[in-house]
Order: structure tokens, then C-alpha cells, then sequence
């Protein structure tokens, strides 16, 4: 599955608030939140209708793919990922409670999916991926304006060290980080994802936008240096 080609991430501004817009097309109907039919689905997909369960998987796939993407840094790595996290919904849907964001417990099996193939490239030495790199690999360049030449060269500079940084963060700050600044979901709702408290994951996500904030500005300033 193609998720996207794009993968824009701009530079911090301010010490305050960390800007990680990141844009990846997704393909398929994204699942709305209409709370009404999608309780319909997932009842019926729990009750073993194949259908509504595939529903379910091909509307969602692309968030899920997206955020192991981001998690993982790299494509191969994302569709392991999204594959075991959906037999495994397939396996515990059963016992979601309605009373549940399925959103929020979906995102929580992908984290916790993308916590074991973190933890296994760990213990096989393997170094982080650089998102930006991963996916800008293969694909044909668009010339650009000479007015707009230093600009694009400039935004490819911030979004690859943006993305290396991000690799660079450990689990948690990288998890809470991106379901807070890249997913939307409020410090409460992220600190229920990951089973934490709210002002753990404040610290955390404080942490990780410091971390990256030093991050860029020490590697900007290196590539100055060398100009």
C-alpha cells in the first residue's frame, strides 16, 4: 500500500510551541466520527461479519499506516506494523466496550505494535531510519524555479533534520510527541493511549520539543558553518 509521497515537516518557531505539520496523502474513506455507524460496524465485525470488519480495516488502514510510518521510519517497517496491528484488532475487538474511542484504541495497538519492532531493531543494532530520507527515496525530482530553488532547499533541509530528531527521541517522547503535535489528540486523550498520566505526558512532550528544538539549531548552525 502506497500512503503517500510527501512528507512535510517544517521548522520550529518559538520556544514555546513545536510546529510538526506533517502532510502524508492518504488513500481510502477515512473513518469519520460519526459514533453512530461506527458502533454498527464494529458490532457486526465483532460479531463476525466479515464485511464490516474489512470496512473497518480499509478506512482505517491509512491512519495507522501513517502514524507506524512515522514511529518506524521507514515504509517496511509500517506495513509489518499496520498487518499485525489489525490481527490483532481482529483477535481483541471483541472485547472493545462501546464506551471506548475506538480511535484512541486503535492508535494505543499500533504504538504498542510499533514498541516491539522498536525494541527488536534494538536488540538486533539497528540504527534509526531517517523518515524524510525513507520516503523521499525514489522519487523523481521536480525541478524548481530558480526564485523558489533556496526555499524547497531549505524546507528539504528542515524536514530532514526535523525527521532525524524524531528518530533520535526515545519511545515515549517519540509516541507522545507525535499523537499531540501530529495526530491531534489532547494530552488527556494521549495520555489514555499510552496508559500514563497527564503530567507524564506533558513532560514528555516537553522533552521531545526541547530535544528537537536543540536538535535543529545545532545542525542548522553546523551547516552554516560549512557554507
Amino acid at each position: 500500500m502506497k500512503v503517500g509521497s510527501e512528507l512535510f515537516m517544517h521548522a520550529p518557531s518559538g520556544a514555546s510551541k513545536m510546529a510538526l505539520a506533517v502532510e502524508i496523502p492518504l488513500l481510502g474513506t477515512a473513518l469519520t466520527r460519526n459514533q453512530t455507524s461506527l458502533d454498527l460496524l464494529i458490532e457486526r465485525a465483532a460479531a463476525g461479519d466479515a464485511t464490516a470488519f474489512e470496512q473497518i480495516m480499509i478506512s482505517s488502514q491509512p491512519r495507522v499506516m501513517a502514524m507506524s510510518w512515522r514511529m518506524l521510519g521507514n515504509e517496511a517497517d509500517a506495513r509489518d506494523a499496520s498487518q499485525e496491528v489489525f490481527l490483532r484488532v481482529y483477535k481483541y475487538l471483541g472485547r472493545f466496550k462501546q464506551d471506548q474511542d475506538f480511535f484512541a484504541w486503535l492508535y494505543r495497538i499500533t504504538v504498542n505494535v510499533c514498541r516491539d519492532i522498536l525494541k527488536k531493531r534494538r536488540q538486533q543494532g539497528e540504527s534509526p531510519v531517517s523518515i524524510a530520507a525513507d520516503m523521499d527515496e525514489g522519487r523523481p525530482e521536480i525541478p524548481a524555479a530558480d526564485d523558489d530553488a533556496e526555499q524547497t532547499l531549505i524546507h528539504a533541509q528542515q524536514r530532514e533534520l526535523i525527521s532525524r530528531a524524531i528518530a533520535l527521541l526515545p519511545y515515549k517522547e517519540r509516541a507522545s510527541i507525535l499523537l499531540r503535535d501530529v495526530e491531534g489528540f489532547s494530552t488527556e486523550e494521549v495520555a489514555r493511549i499510552l496508559k500514563s498520566s497527564s503530567t507524564t505526558v506533558r513532560s514528555q512532550i516537553s522533552s521531545a520539543r526541547r530535544k528537537i528544538r536543540d536538535y535543529c539549531r545545532r545542525h542548522q548552525g553546523l551547516t552554516q558553518e560549512s557554507r
